[in-house]
């Protein structure tokens, strides 16, 4: 019979477990990164730290083969390996753009040039790198319809104005993709493509590193800020760290320094900023898990749903909120309702004898027990209301899944979204529940 473990064994088992999914799989080892090595290094960076590997549930990344302290260097990548529009004007690319009337934008510049070395295949001296890029993408302007339109409403619409932007891009530059046919053997058509632009477009939105603004008298005078930074744009998003990243016009090499600590063996994550879920799924087309800057948008519709139709002074606080820039930013987090919320509900749910009051409800002033307690209540409504909408769009999306299975990637996105909205529907209606069980002082 076998000897059965003990808790002992079982807990080292699982620590062995656990420590060894944070560290993914390493994939120094694959032909691509190699190659992409090998490239680095005649451009004159080379980083022993940095080991490329496939963690799950951020996918592919990079982690530490030491433990970073505070203030320490991630990474320090040279001039010349960043992809800018000095790089685009130096190539063969060069010569149209300074003839090309009206001059094209900085970042028609850098699509183009992508496009143009994607197609160049293996004649490419930019190959190394492109071959690690993404193939494809989750921004909202390559999602099919049906998913966008399972998105929340004000994010539908970003979604639809963000895939009509991309096409309207797409079109005004067919023209001077034209112009272009001397370089090539195929016609110029069938190169710049609608999905070819597309991907290049998608490439440098989500990837792109920021530069002090720059001027070439070729390009238009939109902001030339974007530099494409290949190897250090493996390093993956997490709301949970800080770092300083900037350019340092010393060492000429854009850096990284760590502003908290990393343990030896796991991944190294940078901060693209303070954002909310739905902004980083609308630039970046990915959701971060517990995120702590995510929230749930409450609509000017939504705010007077439970409120009683027949307060003649209604009209008046709405255009004092609005007047105060109370009507937006009003959310629902990890945390509760927020200030601003509970603030627009307690001004929204004033008594007759109490509406001289407003200014003191807009400075956190209380007015009265029944304005606190009614405010509370009509949060618990829209919060409630909320997550009977958002477990519907979840079982929409769950049947979607079973139904469309070339989606599956797309719908799962969408899913993690309302899950991680859901999340946090359900801490702020537990919140309110103990804030309504809780005697007022």
């Amino acid at each position: 019979m076998r000897k059965s473990r003990g808790r002992a064994s079982r807990v080292r088992r699982r620590k062995l477990f656990s420590s060894s999914e944070s560290r993914g799989v390493n994939e120094s080892y694959k032909s691509e990164f190699i190659e992409l090595k090998k490239w680095l290094k005649d451009r004159k960076f080379e980083d022993a730290n940095l080991v490329p590997a496939c963690f799950p549930g951020t996918g592919r990344g990079l982690r530490s083969r030491t433990s970073l302290k505070e203030g320490q260097m991630i990474i320090s990548l040279p001039e010349s390996c960043l992809l800018t529009t000095d790089t685009v004007i130096q190539s063969s690319l060069g010569p149209y753009i300074q003839k090309w009337k009206p001059p094209p934008s900085p970042i028609l510049a850098l699509c183009t040039f992508l496009v143009t070395e994607k197609h160049a295949g293996v004649l490419s001296p930019w190959k190394p790198y492109l071959d690690i890029l993404p193939t494809w993408y989750t921004c909202p302007a390559c999602l099919e319809p049906e998913v966008v339109d399972l998105l929340p409403k004000p994010l539908k619409a970003k979604a639809k104005e963000q895939r009509a932007h991309v096409q309207e891009f797409f079109a005004s530059s067919r023209a001077f993709f034209s112009s272009l046919q001397p370089l090539f053997v195929e016609a110029v058509g069938s190169v710049f493509s609608y999905s070819a632009f597309l991907w290049a477009w998608c490439t440098v939105n989500t990837r792109a590193v920021y530069l002090r603004p720059r001027r070439h008298e070729c390009l238009s005078a939109e902001p030339d800020t974007c530099a494409l930074a290949p190897f250090l744009d493996l390093l993956n998003h997490s709301p949970h760290v800080q770092v300083k990243a900037a350019f340092n016009k010393e060492t000429a090499c854009y850096e990284i320094r760590a502003a908290s600590r990393c343990r030896r063996h796991e991944e190294v994550f940078i901060c693209y900023g303070p954002h909310g879920n739905r902004r980083l799924l609308l630039e970046y087309g990915f959701v971060s898990p517990r995120n702590p800057h995510a929230c749930v948008p409450v609509s000017r519709e939504m705010l007077v749903k439970y409120l009683p139709s027949a307060d003649q002074q209604m009209h008046k606080k709405i255009s004092i909120l609005k007047d105060h820039g109370f009507i937006e930013n009003l959310t629902f987090g990890w945390d509760g309702p927020s200030w601003r919320l509970l603030t627009a509900l307690k001004l929204l749910c004033l008594e007759a004898e109490k509406f001289t009051c407003w200014k003191k409800v807009l400075l956190g002033e209380v007015i009265s027990d029944i304005n606190e307690k009614t405010s509370l209540d009509i949060a618990q409504k829209i919060c409630y209301q909320f997550i009977e909408e958002t477990t519907a769009v979840l079982q929409k999306v769950s049947h979607m899944k079973e139904q469309k299975v070339s989606l599956i990637n797309q719908l799962t996105l969408v899913e993690t979204l309302w899950t991680e909205e859901l999340r946090i529907l359900k801490a702020s209606a537990e919140i309110i529940s103990k804030l309504c069980a809780d005697p007022l002082p």
